[in-house]
């Protein structure tokens, strides 16, 4: 028999290798856990969406029958049509709540219109006739910028058009401004004529879509995604008829890095332009909105007053949202 200081040599020996097998093994599946997240969507450019957002508010407050709207209007289908969508503009006259005639202009950019999937996104281009949000009475009366509320997120989709261009993608792509989304009724009126008028562009569309029985995979609303240190929280009809998309976006914003701007907690409900196009039926919709659990009316202190202009836009937001909704659509298998 073997001495047993030989046997026990033998044993520390043998015990040894295991541990290193073990130790490099343990290594190679904490090296593999920690990889970083490799993204493959083209780089989104917050210069260029910034810009985007500029020229919208250059042209004034683009209030639904003014000549800052039809400008504005003209200047995105152009876009477009430069980055090489298929452009459909949808005009429908209505009768608003106070009386007024008023023309809707919904612009709707199509690429591959071939391809049975589709992804839709979608944001509001008018900007509110009212400040209702400003205390002074006169100042409640004047039209806003919306550098925010509207171009932010036109911006952003426009950037998204021109980076499509560039590089193919799995998937068909629709990309629709909806008009009339913000002239809901005004909070200082006195008799409140009931119905929903908000959101009229995309309730129009969503009746009567620009193609017959249309259906998309799933939906997007970009809506105030350009100010500093946005808070994008789980909102309420986005999480009832849309939990998966929800989840899908949610998700990658986490691996892109943007778990500060991507919050893993719930928002209230807001009646926004992804309703109507979940109520009926045409694509299961989530709404990316800057939601603040700090103010009383649930969003930035620049909505509904003056102060929504350029000062407000931040690259780094536009950035943010840009890039996570890309990455979501370039992920997309047909």
């Amino acid at each position: 028999m073997r001495p047993i200081g030989t046997l026990f040599l033998w044993s520390l020996l043998v015990a040894g290798v295991l541990f290193s097998i073990s130790c490099n093994s343990c290594q190679s599946i904490k090296s593999t856990m920690e990889e970083p997240y490799r993204r493959i969507s083209p780089e989104f450019n917050a210069d260029s969406a910034y810009a985007f957002v500029e020229k919208q508010v250059s042209f004034g407050p683009r209030v639904p029958g003014s000549e800052a709207h039809k400008a504005c209007g003209d200047y995105l289908v152009a876009k477009m049509v430069e980055f090489g969508a298929a452009v459909t503009e949808q005009k429908a006259d209505i009768t608003h709540y106070d009386g007024k005639n008023l023309t809707i202009r919904n612009i709707i950019g199509s690429f591959y219109p071939e391809k049975e999937k589709r992804i839709l996104l979608f944001a509001h281009w008018d900007t509110r006739p009212f400040a209702d949000e400003e205390l002074d009475y006169d100042r409640q009366r004047k039209p806003i910028d919306g550098a925010d509320d509207g171009a932010s997120g036109v911006g952003v989709l426009l950037e998204i058009a021109r980076n499509v261009q560039l590089r193919p993608i799995e998937v068909g792509i629709d990309i629709i401004f909806f008009d009339l989304e913000d002239w809901g009724e005004p909070s200082f009126d006195n008799i409140q004529v009931g119905r929903n008028w908000w959101c009229l562009g995309s309730q129009y569309w969503s009746e009567q879509p620009h193609v017959e029985n249309y259906k998309a995979y799933y939906g997007i609303l970009l809506d105030m995604v350009g100010a500093a240190n946005a808070t994008f929280r789980k909102e309420g009809y986005s999480t009832n008829y849309a939990p998966m998309v929800l989840n899908k976006v949610w998700s990658i914003a986490a691996k892109l890095g943007y778990s500060n701007y991507f919050l893993q907690q719930e928002g209230g409900y807001i009646t926004d332009d992804h309703l109507p196009v979940n109520q009926q039926d045409r694509a299961p919709s989530i709404n990316i909105i800057n939601l603040k659990a700090d103010s009383h009316t649930g969003f930035a202190s620049h909505w509904h007053t003056h102060n929504d202009d350029m000062r407000n836009i931040d690259r780094k937001s536009l950035k943010v949202t840009g890039q996570t909704v890309m990455e979501v659509i370039y992920t997309e298998n047909p």
